[in-house]
């Protein structure tokens, strides 16, 4: 059975100056992919509360949160306070479950595309990856 990568793995026949090595990758570890895929949601989870916090720091410096909430409470006279609803506290819980969600879904994303891949290699052939020594 010929597939496209064998074909590719053919028509490139030109001598090169060091060594070259074709592999196809046929398999991705379900487990490997699963903690490779928490590894990096962990690590957006971090940029995500970090980044949450120095938003709320700026908006508060720059006083965008005062104005805001004077202005609410000229609109609805004076009965939805701004800097209850959204204080320190809420917007770091509120980036906390932002993270917790972000978390799992990524989570299950890489576990999903590991097992969409291993389904399509079955059709496709694999990737075909090239790797050459200098």
């Amino acid at each position: 059975m010929s597939t496209v990568a064998d074909k590719l793995a053919k028509k490139s026949t030109r001598k090169t100056g060091g060594k070259q090595v074709r592999l196809r990758l046929v398999y991705v570890d379900f487990w490997s992919a699963v903690k490779l895929s928490f590894l990096g949601a962990v690590a957006l989870a971090i940029v995500t509360m970090v980044s949450f916090f120095l938003i709320y720091l700026v908006l508060q410096a720059t006083g965008i949160l005062a104005q805001a909430d004077e202005f609410v409470g000229v609109v609805t006279d004076e009965s939805v306070r701004i800097s209850e609803i959204a204080g320190l506290p809420q917007v770091m819980a509120f980036a906390a479950v932002v993270s917790i969600l972000n978390l799992i879904v990524f989570t299950v994303l890489g576990a999903v595309v590991a097992g969409i891949y291993n389904v399509a290699v079955k059709v496709t052939g694999g990737l075909l990856v090239g790797f050459m020594s200098n």
